[in-house]
């Protein structure tokens, strides 16, 4: 049994717990800091571009984020405040690179036009009132909404390829969109942990957490080692 103290414990290796571990190092840098990841690497799971869209999900193409309300408008209050936290987002990560932390920007992060896109008339008309919601706002300039199917077609020549003439459809595109490689901004933002003193420990797995008084205690256990 080996027992160690710190101010702060961040479970997972993946985005969220490497965000948090860079603000935490800029308004308390005297903390000591570990973070415990399970498996081998870092970023490999939810933050991994292989089982995240990349997007950024800055609220351009998402409908789950503009539902339709029961009066029949349109509610996009979700997708103002996901974009807005998608701009700070990009606004830490720009000062990071200024600083010289993340190194060159275009590894993990590109601009690239996103797309909604709606089939039949009820998601259509869906498609119209976002794009009629949104389009006056600054974070949404330049929303276009395409009805012609030959343009839409030259757009995307692969998912018009042998679709009916018939279906109607409908296709929303925003030229300011976004691409991240999370699992690449994860593994710099660690890297860079590390070398202001962060201890990175992968292979390591929280068995359980309970409350000890003041402080909290965790049970970890060394995955290669096999000891807790």
């Amino acid at each position: 049994m080996v027992t160690e103290g710190y101010d702060v414990v961040l479970v997972g290796g993946g985005v969220m717990s490497a965000t948090l571990g860079v603000l935490l190092r800029r308004v308390q840098p005297d903390w000591s800091v570990l973070a415990l990841e399970r498996l081998d690497g870092l970023g490999l799971e939810s933050s991994s571009a292989w089982n995240d869209a990349g997007t950024g999900h800055g609220g351009l193409c998402e409908f789950n984020y503009t539902p339709l309300t029961g009066d029949g408008s349109i509610d996009v209050t979700g997708a103002i405040r996901i974009s807005e936290q998608f701009q700070l987002s990009r606004q830490l990560w720009a000062t990071l690179v200024e600083e010289g932390t993340l190194g060159d920007p275009a590894g993990f992060i590109r601009p690239v036009p996103h797309f909604s896109f709606a089939r039949g008339a009820a998601g259509a008309e869906h498609l119209r009132l976002r794009h009629a919601a949104l389009r006056g706002h600054p974070l949404f300039e330049g929303l276009e909404l395409v009805r012609d199917r030959d343009a839409m077609a030259e757009l995307l020549p692969l998912m018009f390829a042998g679709r009916p003439a018939g279906e109607e459809v409908a296709l929303c595109r925003s030229r300011g969109g976004t691409d991240v490689d999370y699992g690449v901004l994860t593994r710099r933002l660690f890297a860079a942990l590390e070398r202001d003193g962060v201890e990175v420990r992968t292979g390591h797995e929280v068995r359980s957490l309970s409350r000890d008084r003041r402080s909290w205690r965790l049970r970890v256990r060394d995955l290669a080692g096999e000891r807790d």
